[in-house]
């Protein structure tokens, strides 16, 4: 089948670590690799945000990525893109009616909005993937949620108008069934990883280490990614292992912009409240073709965000025999099985984040269990083929009831 992805601010093609790119960006581009590996054609529909870039690029066997132009040809913050979405759905459909495909595969709330308005003009069934929830975002972020004020509405309207909806953990159908989405067109999909990319064989990575446990985390730099309650949680238990630890923070700007970057400044100013300065090092963009190094030069990986609608990071790590001491949100509850792959622990509780670290680092013979059952538990459930093969099972559910409905 040949299927359109539709994913508005998310290009498999851009840089990840900027306050934009991250996991979906991630999941698309190997989602619609892995699909194209089964036999599919797979387009990609971007927001063009330069002037310079071609219509279309080929980025493998399959696969293409189509840049189409609603608003300004600009980088363009996420949550100032409901405005273009209307645009983006007319010329998705003009697209579509020149490539006709088989299904619509909608990534983020807003690419629903404008696959779902293409969806219509052409007769195409939809599927969505919200990646994220705006119910879940406003519950912990409050005030300080930029996104626009029609989402929850508009993300409750997609949830009971599209074909299916691929839930990427537990914790979201839970949401989902809140927002009164059909339990029977809901499904869930995890995101992957690439088990031959993030693998405990190869080199280690990241600069020389200069303490005795070395605790990475990786991520965009934004608040709610929880980097600064590690920081917090690497002063506490001045007498244990902690004292004796390095955290390497990966994400956010290139390393040469750190310096004018608002959270790179506050996590250092808090880094030196605490008295760790010394021990705390932000890196800024890692390629992803060098994350496993420096996660496998890990004794661990931190991922304590507030709340995560997945969490690809501590996947990667799992992939690559690391345990992970991460906060119990969202998709963490599927992926770390506490105990056995690494730890969980609440979120925003740096004492807590502090003891669970503290008991990892100082029992050597546990990271390595813990790390050997990451590895197994990615190979088993989470490698992007049987992602895949999951996600052309919906898509074919969807089609076979779409020709039904139509007799």
């Amino acid at each position: 089948m040949r299927v359109a992805m539709v994913s508005e601010h998310a290009s498999p093609l851009a840089a990840l670590g900027g306050v934009d790119a991250g996991g979906q960006n991630v999941h698309v581009a190997h989602l619609a690799a892995a699909l194209a590996a089964r036999g599919h054609e797979v387009d990609v529909y971007t927001r063009r945000d330069a002037e310079d870039l071609p219509r279309t690029v080929p980025v493998g066997p399959g696969v293409q990525v189509v840049h189409v132009d609603a608003g300004p040809a600009l980088p363009l913050p996420k949550d100032a893109l409901l405005p273009h979405m209307e645009v983006f759905g007319r010329e998705l459909a003009a697209a579509l009616l020149e490539r006709p495909a088989d299904l619509l595969h909608a990534h983020f709330w807003m690419s629903g909005v404008a696959a779902r308005e293409a969806a219509g003009s052409v007769g195409l069934p939809l599927v969505q993937t919200f990646h994220a929830l705006g119910s879940v975002k406003r519950r912990w972020q409050g005030e300080e949620d930029t996104s626009p004020p029609s989402r929850v509405v508009v993300e409750t309207e997609l949830a009971a108008a599209v074909d299916a909806v691929l839930a990427t953990c537990s914790d979201e159908v839970r949401e989902l069934a809140a927002l009164g989405a059909p339990a029977e067109r809901v499904h869930v999909v995890p995101c992957g990883v690439d088990l031959d990319l993030f693998s405990p064989d190869g080199p280690h990575g990241g600069p020389p280490r200069q303490q005795e446990h070395r605790v990475v985390a990786v991520g965009r730099l934004v608040e709610r990614k929880g980097v600064e309650d590690a920081v917090r949680a690497l002063a506490l238990a001045p007498g244990g292992p902690l004292a004796r630890t390095e955290l390497l923070v990966a994400g956010g700007p290139p390393p040469g912009h750190l310096r004018i970057d608002a959270e790179a400044q506050r996590l250092r100013a808090v880094a030196e409240e605490v008295g760790v300065a010394d021990r705390v090092h932000l890196l800024g963009r890692v390629d992803h073709a060098d994350l496993p190094a420096l996660l496998r030069s890990a004794d661990a990986v931190v991922a304590p965000p507030w709340y995560e609608p997945f969490g690809i990071v501590p996947l990667e790590a799992m992939a690559c025999g690391v345990p992970v001491v991460g906060t119990a949100v969202g998709g963490l509850l599927d992926t770390v099985e506490d105990g056995v792959s690494g730890a969980l622990v609440p979120p925003r509780d740096p004492v807590a984040l502090a003891a669970a670290l503290g008991r990892l680092l100082d029992d050597p013979d546990r990271r390595s269990a813990w790390g050997r059952a990451g590895r197994r538990r990615a190979q088993e459930g989470y490698g992007w083929g049987s992602v895949a093969a999951r996600t052309e099972d919906v898509y074919a559910g969807v089609l076979a009831r779409t020709r039904l409905e139509a007799l």
